[in-house]
């Protein structure tokens, strides 16, 4: 089944730009597996961050970070990508990557997604 290892994570001061990065390995079409950022900072429920699915159609938490990160994918190496800009303290957290196949998920639903990596962390200071 699909592995996926992240990696990017650090620790950065407020008003920096980090990029993450997730790795798929033990698959032979990532191009049909649709696939998202999650967060989960310490004390709080895992948050939906961003979505990107096999149409290359995107999806972000509006709320928190639509305008300051994008999501991408790289089929050939795949391996997608967060760009984190202008970040602010309240994103420090674990940032894990998801996989789902298929249709039938909520991009905003971590339950709804089948593969995890084991997350990378993300701390701002002020």
């Amino acid at each position: 089944q699909i592995q996926l290892v992240e990696s990017g994570g650090g620790l950065v001061q407020a008003g920096d730009s980090l990029r993450l990065s997730c790795k798929a390995s033990s698959v032979r079409t990532f191009s049909f597996y649709n696939m998202g950022w999650f967060r989960q900072a310490v004390g709080k429920e895992r948050e939906f961050v961003a979505v990107i699915n096999v149409s290359d159609e995107t999806t972000y938490n509006d709320d928190s970070v639509k305008g300051r990160f994008t999501i991408s994918r790289d089929n050939t190496k795949n391996t997608i990508h967060l760009q984190m800009n202008s970040l602010k303290p309240e994103d420090t957290a674990v940032y894990y990557c998801a996989a789902v196949r298929g249709r039938y998920y909520t991009p905003s639903d971590p339950k709804t997604f089948d593969y995890w990596g084991q997350g990378t962390q993300v701390t701002v200071s002020s």
